[in-house]
């Protein structure tokens, strides 16, 4: 089965219909729903799309997970996946992007990974993630006794809310990277099986 950039096959009676052309790709912008009340992660899926010159009209809505306020290893994933399933709706794209510690037993360290997880109306989920990046001690001390990375980057920076701004990444690499730039990469990595749609079909 050949599928079409929106991941429904490809098919005669949608060529007619104007709503793809005989390649698949579509005529009209892909609706594309964020599960997040979070800015960041609503602009780094519009940007992603745009550098992959996918037109899209990109929304956000509020979205309940199955997951810890804090995520932890594989809930990450999970909770990513939950967020996507559950803002699809009516749209052609559902997208839940979600940052977890995911504890590096051989480094021995945790680690900061954003997971982002795309669902499309056929029910095909993919996933991807971004960099990883390692938190001072202090942080990780309050986030083992029950705080958010939020909350412990705030008490550490006094940034509050500082997820939906710079991201603690913005401020342990002093800008030069934000959370826009890690979000960005995420969804971009969850979006490789529909960018070359042809190698990963089966």
């Amino acid at each position: 089965m050949v599928l079409a950039q929106d991941g429904l096959p490809i098919a005669s009676r949608r060529i007619r219909a104007g709503v793809i052309d005989k390649h698949g790709l579509r005529t009209k912008p892909l609706a594309v729903r964020v599960g997040t009340d979070n800015p960041v992660k609503v602009r780094a899926v519009r940007r992603a799309l745009e550098s992959l010159s996918w037109r899209a009209a990109v929304s956000r809505i509020h979205v309940p997970t199955d997951v810890p306020e804090q995520p932890f290893g594989a809930e990450a994933i999970r909770g990513a996946v939950a967020r996507a399933r559950n803002a699809l709706g009516p749209a052609d794209f559902g997208v839940g992007i979600e940052a977890g510690l995911l504890w590096e037993p051989k480094v021995g360290d945790y680690f900061d990974v954003q997971y982002c997880a795309i669902v499309d109306r056929a029910g095909r989920v993919t996933v991807g993630h971004g960099p990883g990046f390692a938190y001072p001690p202090s942080v990780v001390r309050r986030v083992k006794k029950g705080n958010t990375v939020g909350e412990a980057m705030a008490a550490l920076t006094g940034i509050r809310r500082i997820g939906s701004k710079q991201g603690a990444i913005g401020y342990l690499t002093d800008r030069r990277l934000d959370r826009d730039a890690l979000t960005e990469s995420a969804v971009l990595m969850a979006m490789v099986p529909r960018i070359r749609r042809d190698l990963y079909e089966s």
